[in-house]
Order: structure tokens, then C-alpha cells, then sequence
């Protein structure tokens, strides 16, 4: 739901967070599947010299991957083992939360890059509760990434829980732990996007019969959506574009463009427009080259692929994408927001229409940050992937007092 974000009733209340800082240790959660009040931090939100905002921490977590925002102000968030949690921030003290832990999670398979991954609300969840969801598996001799929904119940006792899990989609299973990108989007107009890396086996991107290094179109339901623009070319019909590697982030921005960010090989990051049918080159150009230093020819006019708006080299190894379109950052709106794993840590850039230009870049105390997120009052959330003490904390971003 993370393109409706703005159209929830009920907003975040302010002044419930405790200050950033190594919080060292995980956030309490009640075993029983009740909640439980984490351990309060220090007090309130903590300004970094140089950056125009403010970080609380919310809460510190156990290597967390993405996140959404519930219509009442609660955050579902992964974790990469295939637990899914379920975090509510509280006003009144300036420090606690509660959360509580999600039953239902099919197995997850977490070696390498593998596990519980991305997580949308339904851009109707306020009436039918359905929640989709990524992870990967081992199947079939192999292992692949999986599009799933189910219908979050909350009953007035116990634990909440994922109930009727359906697999939409399972992605061509291959061997290896790596590349499995997984990220999910609607579209203003109700169908579903989903990426699905190469998995690290490079040409396969270019093969008309598989998914691996595609973005896919889908319905709500995980069928290939009508009017497809390349399986009359033989394609899959699930498939939109083609040519890609990692895809990490995907969002749309309010004008209903398509925006992709993914890894490079050796440099070469690259946040893309996502037009239909296009082929964006992978792994046949890119601005990075290949790890052992083999050289690969760089995006070109009139080479046939689809050239990157922004791309990075020296690497930023991007991890989620969020546009923003809210009332608290003003001067951000339409802007994309990028997690780096890499430092400076959280990138922006300026969106204009179907171009793109670098604008700010902020080291997050050394931290890498694997998930960025617009929540409904237009605080800007981040996710980081856990070093130093903490296991991946949730960050509650705010201007910086003046």
C-alpha cells in the first residue's frame, strides 16, 4: 500500500519515539503472541550536524528487509529468517512500542540473499485484509522466489495471523542463494508488479522463456495481466521488461511513471524508468564491469537497450525505493528515495516528469540501509540491515528542528 499511503484516515502521532543511537539488543516481543512494550531507548529524536533532518529509533530488529503502514499507524515489517511483525508505535511516553509477531508464515528459505522479503497492502486492505508478500524457497531441485497473498486476521485473543495463503507466482527455479530482487507494487490502475532478479546467472535476463531478470505485470490474483507487450515476441506473458539484474526497489510516483532501482555487477547501480516492452541491456551492457575486472561495454546511443536515468559508479548497492509525495518534507516531493548498502546510506533523487537528476546524499552513521518508506503522516522511515551492535534498527526520520 505503499503508493496509498497518503489516502489513510489515521496518521502516526508524533513525539513517540526515542532517540537514535546504538539501542544494543532486540526489541522485546511476547512469545505468546501477545504484545508486549519493547525496552524504551533514551529520549526524544537525536539531529545529525549536516542533515536536514532528525532519526528516532523506533525499534531494533533481527536483519529486517521491508515494511508497510496499516491504516491505523501499525508497521508490518520482515525479517530476512521469515518472521513478519507486526509494530505499534505509542504516543504518551516519547519511547515505547508495542509489537507482536505475525502467525501463518509459509517456510522461508534464508541462506544467502534468500528469505522472507518484501511486504504491500492490498490498495483495499480496509476491506478485504489481504496482504501480499515475497520469500524464497527450495523446490523442484531448486530454488526461486515466490509472490503470495493472504488475509491478515487479528482475533480478539492470540497472536494475529496470515490466514488462506495463496502462491500467485513462483518464480523458474535455479541453483544458488543469490538475485532473487522480489519487490512488489500496484499500479494506480489495480494491477500488480513484481520483479524477479537473474539470480545470478546472467543471460537468462534475455531468455524469452523465463522470468529470471524481468519485471512482470500481473493481476490481483498473480495471472498475466491482459495486454502484456511481449508475449505476441514470445515472451512469457507475465512479462513487462526484460534485460534487468537485481531489482531492489520499485515504485510509482504520482504522475503513474514506473521507477526501478538495481544492483550493477562492479559499479554501475542504476535507477531506471520502466517503460513497457523495453530491454534494459543486462547482461549484455552495463556502467559497471564484471567483479574479476572483464570489461562490459557501458549503455551507448543507439545500442537498442534502455538506457538508466541515474546510475552509480562507484556502487551504492541501492536496497528499497519509496517516491515521496507527503506535506512534511515539502521540498522533497517527487522525489525517489533510495537505501544504500553501501555508505553514504540514503540517497536522494529529484524526479522530473520521465527524467531523473542526483540531488542529496546522507552517510546514516555508517549504517547500511536496506528499506526506505513514506508513512501516512510523511515521516520518512528507513530500515537499516543491522551492524555494530544492532540487529537492523526501524528509523523514524523528521525535519530537523531550527
Amino acid at each position: 500500500m505503499r503508493f496509498h499511503a497518503l489516502l489513510f484516515a489515521a496518521a502516526l502521532p508524533l513525539g513517540f519515539a526515542a532517540c537514535s543511537g546504538n539501542t544494543g539488543g532486540t526489541t522485546a516481543a511476547a512469545t505468546d503472541g501477545q504484545a508486549a512494550p519493547a525496552p524504551a531507548p533514551s529520549s526524544g529524536p537525536t539531529p545529525a550536524a549536516g542533515r536536514p533532518f532528525q532519526t528516532a529509533v523506533i525499534a531494533d530488529l533481527d536483519t529486517p528487509w521491508a515494511m508497510d503502514f496499516l491504516p491505523d499507524g501499525r508497521v508490518l515489517v520482515t525479517e530476512k529468517d521469515g518472521r513478519l511483525r507486526l509494530i505499534r508505535p505509542l504516543a504518551g511516553n516519547g519511547s515505547a512500542v508495542m509489537q507482536t509477531m505475525v502467525d501463518g508464515v509459509p517456510s522461508v528459505d534464508s541462506a544467502g540473499q534468500g528469505g522472507l522479503m518484501d511486504v504491500v497492502l492490498h490498495p483495499q486492505f480496509a476491506q478485504n485484509r489481504l496482504v501480499y508478500f515475497s520469500y524464497s524457497e527450495a523446490r523442484d531441485g531448486g530454488k526461486n522466489v515466490v509472490l503470495a497473498r493472504a488475509e491478515l486476521q487479528e482475533p480478539s485473543s492470540g497472536a494475529p495471523r496470515l490466514a488462506n495463503v495463496q502462491t500467485l507466482l513462483r518464480g523458474d527455479p535455479v541453483d544458488g542463494n543469490g538475485h532473487y530482487s522480489g519487490r512488489i507494487a500496484f499500479a494506480p490502475d489495480g494491477h500488480l508488479f513484481f520483479t524477479a532478479g537473474d539470480r545470478q546467472k546472467f543471460d537468462p535476463a534475455q531468455d524469452k522463456s523465463l522470468l529470471l531478470g524481468k519485471v512482470l505485470r500481473l493481476t490481483e490474483t498473480g495471472q498475466p495481466a491482459p495486454g502484456n507487450p511481449l508475449a505476441e515476441q514470445g515472451f512469457r506473458p507475465e512479462v513487462w521488461s526484460y534485460g534487468h539484474r537485481n531489482l531492489l526497489g520499485i515504485a510509482f510516483d504520482p504522475a503513474g511513471n514506473l521507477w526501478q532501482q538495481e544492483m550493477g555487477p562492479r559499479h554501475g547501480d542504476e535507477l531506471n524508468l520502466i517503460l513497457p516492452g523495453r530491454n534494459y541491456g543486462w547482461p549484455n551492457v552495463s556502467n559497471g564491469d564484471h567483479y574479476d575486472g572483464r570489461n562490459i561495454p557501458d549503455h551507448a546511443a543507439g545500442d537498442g537497450y534502455e538506457a538508466p536515468k541515474v546510475f552509480w559508479n562507484p556502487a551504492i548497492s541501492p536496497a528499497g525505493l519509496m517516491v515521496y509525495s507527503g506535506d512534511m518534507f515539502p521540498a522533497w516531493r517527487n522525489s525517489a528515495f533510495i537505501g544504500g548498502m553501501n555508505t553514504p546510506g540514503l540517497i536522494r533523487v529529484q524526479l522530473n516528469g520521465t527524467d531523473a537528476q542526483k540531488a542529496d546524499q546522507w552517510d546514516m552513521d555508517g549504517q547500511r540501509i536496506r528499506d526506505v518508506a513514506q508513512g501516512p503522516d510523511g515521516a520518512v522511515w528507513v530500515l537499516e540491515d543491522g551492524t555494530d551492535g544492532s540487529q537492523g534498527r526501524l528509523l523514524r526520520l523528521t525535519p530537523a528542528a531550527r
